[in-house]
C-alpha cells in the first residue's frame, strides 16, 4: 500500500528460496522455508528497474519513485537468481479520507492465541482450510468497503504474527472472503535486546508509522477484548485523535477470554474518548453498532423506501 504522490513507500515481500509447489501448505513448512537475506534485488515499476537489497529477514521496504493511478496495481520484481514474480500493490487515491485497520488473532480469525498447544497447532500443523473465520467479521468488512468505497478504501492487517505465514493468512482471508490488503507481520525469532519480539511495540510502531505516512486518512480500528488491542488503539487515538474514525472491539466469548487469559480493562481508554467504542460478540453486532453511532449509513433508510420495506442485510459467507 502507498500513498498518492510521487514517490511511494513499499513493503515489497519477503524473499525465499525457490522450492517445490506443494498443493497443501501446512503452517510448519512456511518455518522451514529459508529467507535470502542481505541480498540484491530489483522492483519494476511501470517499466523502470530499481536496484534495491532485502534486510536481513528477507524483507524489501523502501521507498521509491512511481506513478501509479489510484486502486491495486500489478509490479514485478527480480530476485538475485533471476526469478521473477509479480505482486500487488495499492494506492490510496488524494480525495481517499477513510480507511479499515484489522488485528487478525482472534479478530477475523479464531485462534485462541495464548493457549500454548493450541497456539504451536494453529501455526505449525492446520492448513488454510482447517482455520475458523469469526462469524460476521467479513459481512463488517463488506459493509465498512460499501459504505466509504469498495476499490477506494484501503483495509491494513495488523498481526503479531510472523511473516513466515503470510500466505497461509493471504489465503485464508481470500477463501472466507476478507477484502484483500496487505498484511502488517513481524519476524520470527529473538532480537538482539530480548528472547521474544514484543507484539506491543509491533502493532505501536506500525500504527504510528500509517499515522505518519497517510496523515490524511482516518481509520476505523478493528480488533478484540483479550489482548493489549484496547489499550494500544486507545494510546494511538491519544496521540492521533484526528487519524481514528471509531474503535470497533469484538467481545470474546467466555471460554475464549479463558485461553486468552481474562478480558483487558477497558473503561480508561473509553471515559472521554474523542472517538466512538463499540463493543458486540460478532461482525453484524459491530456493523449495528457502528450504524448506531452514525460512522456507517443506515441500509433501512434508503431514499424512498420505509423500514417495513428495507431489504434484509446481505450475509457474505465463504463458498466450499
Amino acid at each position: 500500500m502507498a500513498p498518492p504522490g510521487s514517490r511511494r513507500r513499499f513493503s515489497l515481500s519477503r524473499l525465499l528460496r525457490r522450492k517445490r509447489r506443494e498443493s497443501v501448505v501446512r503452517g510448519w513448512r512456511s518455518f522451514a522455508r529459508v529467507s535470502a537475506g542481505n541480498v540484491p534485488a530489483t522492483v519494476i515499476i511501470d517499466g523502470v528497474r530499481h536496484a534495491v537489497k532485502a534486510d536481513r529477514g528477507g524483507i524489501i521496504d523502501i521507498n521509491l519513485p512511481a506513478s501509479l493511478p489510484p486502486g491495486w496495481n500489478t509490479i514485478t520484481f527480480e530476485s538475485f537468481d533471476r526469478q521473477t514474480s509479480t505482486a500487488p500493490v495499492f494506492i490510496v487515491a488524494d480525495e481517499q479520507r477513510v480507511g479499515l485497520l484489522s488485528d487478525i488473532d482472534d479478530t477475523v480469525m479464531v485462534t485462541a492465541l495464548p493457549r500454548p498447544m493450541l497456539a504451536a497447532w494453529n501455526t505449525f500443523v492446520l492448513d488454510v482450510h482447517a482455520r475458523t473465520p469469526t462469524p460476521g467479521m467479513n459481512v463488517l468488512s463488506e459493509r465498512i468497503l460499501t459504505s466509504f468505497g469498495r476499490s477506494e478504501t484501503p483495509v491494513v492487517y495488523l498481526s503479531t504474527g510472523p511473516w513466515n505465514v503470510a500466505p497461509t493468512l493471504a489465503r485464508f482471508l481470500g477463501r472466507n472472503l476478507y477484502p484483500a490488503g496487505p498484511l502488517l507481520l513481524t519476524d520470527w525469532g529473538p532480537t538482539p535486546e530480548r528472547i521474544f519480539r514484543s507484539g506491543l511495540d509491533h502493532k505501536v510502531s506500525n500504527l504510528d508509522r500509517l499515522a505518519r505516512e497517510f496523515p490524511d486518512i482516518k481509520w476505523i480500528l478493528v480488533g478484540d477484548d483479550g489482548q493489549h488491542d484496547e489499550q494500544i488503539y486507545g494510546e494511538f487515538t491519544s496521540r492521533h485523535p484526528d487519524r481514528v474514525l471509531a474503535i470497533a472491539i469484538r467481545q470474546l466469548s467466555t471460554s475464549e477470554a479463558v485461553l486468552a487469559g481474562g478480558r483487558a480493562a477497558s473503561a480508561h481508554w473509553r471515559k472521554n474518548a474523542p472517538v466512538p467504542w463499540v463493543y458486540a460478540p460478532d461482525g453484524a453486532g459491530l456493523a449495528k453498532q457502528l450504524t448506531e453511532a452514525g460512522i456507517l449509513p443506515d441500509l433501512t433508510q434508503a431514499p424512498g423506501m420505509t423500514t417495513d420495506e428495507a431489504p434484509e442485510e446481505t450475509v457474505v459467507t465463504p463458498s466450499d
